[in-house]
């Protein structure tokens, strides 16, 4: 396996070469988004191990979208670096994709695991971390299950403690960018799959930043429609329709938010396959 460095404009080639394949199995790939956040969230309720045990399920989640985005586009392990061509005869089924993505997740789940063990013990530290901004705060509510007053979360040190765990996070995102993959199609361990995915980023570093700012239009294209879409239906609203214009306009809102995330995390696939070479 080598690192591949690709020009800039690979970053929104990324981004069509996503849009592209989520629609060739769109029901599939926001039926299994939808399943994988169902268990995360399911699990992050739970009274007080939630919010710790919850990341670890993170690494499937980003392995089980890039497997079935290599489905959905014929990609495969030996294919790796040129884009699978579909025609509708050969479209993949929604339950092929399915069974690749548990397959590959029965597979891998232990090399999952320790990523996503990882990943927790990566979060708690930079929630206990905040405490410096806010004298605890936001860990106890996240760690703790402490309720928190409507004028704890309007504070400035709050805020402020949000805004610093959201920045220690990003370290995180990227590492945990290609290693599930890594682990998955290369079969590097799991601790040196998170040093690659770093690497891999920094030295693509244009492509990679041109592929978040696309994705950035995308959703706020799609929120300045769905936002339209909702003044009206609340304008509707206005005229004697009631709240049921309203709720189906954040519906909407809502809704969209999930697909383009779901699309979002399906083409992370394109990122990992163009950045490694299996050679």
């Amino acid at each position: 396996m080598k690192l591949n460095l690709v020009p800039a404009r690979t970053g929104a080639a990324w981004v069509r070469s996503g849009l592209k394949t989520f629609w060739r199995q769109p029901l599939a790939f926001i039926s299994l988004f939808f399943l994988l956040m169902a268990v995360i969230s399911t699990v992050s309720v739970l009274p007080l191990i939630g919010s710790i045990v919850a990341p670890v399920f993170l690494p499937f989640m980003t392995l089980g979208l890039m497997v079935a985005t290599s489905v959905a586009c014929n990609d495969n392990a030996e294919g790796l670096g040129q884009t699978g061509q579909l025609g509708d005869a050969q479209r993949p089924t929604g339950s092929a994709m399915f069974v690749a993505v548990f397959g590959a997740m029965r597979t891998e789940w232990r090399s999952l695991v320790v990523l996503g063990v990882i990943s927790a013990v990566y979060f708690v530290f930079a929630v206990m971390v905040t405490a410096l901004v806010d004298g605890g705060q936001l860990m106890r509510a996240y760690l703790l299950d402490d309720a928190i007053t409507p004028e704890v979360m309007a504070s400035n040190d709050f805020q402020l403690a949000r805004v610093l765990l959201m920045c220690l996070n990003l370290p995180l995102s990227l590492a945990m960018w290609h290693a599930p993959a890594l682990v998955h199609w290369h079969r590097v361990e799991p601790v040196k799959s998170i040093f690659f995915s770093i690497v891999a980023l920094f030295r693509n570093f244009g492509a990679y930043a041109l592929f978040v700012l696309a994705w950035f239009g995308v959703f706020l294209l799609a929120g300045i429609a769905m936002g339209l879409v909702a003044t009206v239906l609340v304008g509707v609203g206005a005229l004697g329709a009631g709240g049921a214009a309203v709720a189906v306009g954040n519906i909407l809102m809502i809704g969209t938010a999930l697909v383009l995330a779901a699309m979002s995390l399906s083409s992370t696939w394109f990122t990992f396959r163009d950045s490694f070479d299996p050679n």
